[in-house]
């Protein structure tokens, strides 16, 4: 006898992450090219002593000094962490969406979004991008009666990009105030060009908005797995209610906090990803591929049928990207020299597809 499992696990895929390969190029994950700074190294160092005992399950000193960063004058009780931001979507789903709700984001998206609403038994509502980028106005003409959840990747993962912060502004303000409205903003450290929204100001300003940030990307603790989110205190007393309890480890907030610590240090950091985002995405122009633009630390080509082809040489030349079905490809912006490599493997593969 087998199992008795639910049988609509059976349309659930499970995520797929971006491959490893030792010896190449990997430009898959979204991950930043710089290890941690000696201060967050040396506090990772003291935090192993203390495996041995359970981790704070509040993240109390976390909290607060996520209070202090943020320097927006909200108290503990209006910031949850969690393991990674993807947890705190998971809970997000888990706190508003049973079965027969919808869960609204754009598509293509974040692809834990629909995984978490189907193992939730709730409905996931795929509102297409245009441009590459949300469309807001479409996403607010699928609200029903039925909507618990919207979600906004901002910037958008996989297509780089961000919406008007106006847009979004008022966005917020037609959605219905019993909707809740998660703007995931995992790359918010690389937004420019006037195109950072002031996503706090909203949390202050609407009870039904709750911001998600990570530590996994601009301040390069993927590995350790932090996230948080900002959000009402009704909204993040939910949050904690669903949350499995220990899962952020010693060792992952006393890394946390070192690195709020050297904030300054590691934001400057972005600003060299930034500008290999500028070099890579106009050498890819001037080379004839099209592109949106992007306010992430990955660009995005929507190479459509092209994609497989695309990676697949890519994996020959010893680079390893990340490709979206018969959509695009995603590329994290990697050290120079792995850029110049990917840039000299693009230009021959267009040469040669062209031809």
């Amino acid at each position: 006898m087998t199992a008795r499992l639910r049988p609509d696990l059976a349309e659930v895929a499970p995520y797929v992450e971006g491959k490893t390969i030792p010896g190449t190029i990997k430009l898959a994950s979204n991950e930043t090219v710089h290890g941690p700074l000696p201060s967050v190294r040396a506090a990772i160092a003291e935090a192993v002593d203390e495996v041995n005992r359970y981790p704070d399950n509040h993240n109390v000193e976390l909290r607060s000094r996520l209070a202090q960063h943020l320097d927006c004058g909200f108290a503990l009780e209006h910031i949850a962490v969690g393991c990674g931001s993807v947890t705190l979507c998971q809970r997000l789903v888990q706190a508003t969406a049973s079965v027969g709700d919808e869960v609204l984001y754009g598509w293509r998206s974040f692809g834990m979004y629909p995984l978490q609403v189907r193992v939730a038994g709730a409905n996931p509502v795929e509102v297409p991008l245009c441009d590459d980028t949300y469309d807001l106005y479409a996403m607010l003409a699928a609200v029903t009666d039925r909507t618990r959840l919207i979600f906004v990747c901002n910037p958008n993962n996989p297509t780089s990009t961000v919406v008007e912060p106006d847009a979004l502004a008022r966005f917020v303000e037609a959605v219905p105030s019993d909707v809740l409205i998660a703007i995931d903003e995992a790359y918010v450290e690389y937004i420019r060009d006037g195109m950072l929204p002031d996503s706090l100001g909203l949390v202050r300003s609407y009870p039904n908005v709750v911001v998600l940030r990570t530590f996994s990307k601009a301040y390069g603790l993927a590995g350790l797995r932090v996230g948080y989110a900002v959000g009402d205190r009704d909204v993040i007393a939910a949050l904690d209610k669903v949350a499995v309890p220990f899962t952020t480890t010693n060792v992952s907030q006393a890394a946390a906090i070192a690195s709020l610590d050297a904030a300054d240090e590691l934001m400057a950091r972005t600003d060299a990803v930034v500008a290999e985002r500028a070099r890579v995405s106009a050498a890819l122009r001037d080379a004839g591929f099209t592109l949106p633009p992007s306010q992430a630390n990955f660009i995005w080509l929507p190479l459509g049928e092209r994609s497989t082809d695309f990676v697949e040489q890519a994996a020959q030349a010893r680079i390893v990207l990340r490709p979206f079905g018969n959509d695009g490809v995603r590329i994290t912006i990697g050290a120079p020299e792995e850029n110049d490599a990917l840039l000299k493997f693009a230009q021959g593969w267009l040469k040669r597809s062209d031809s």
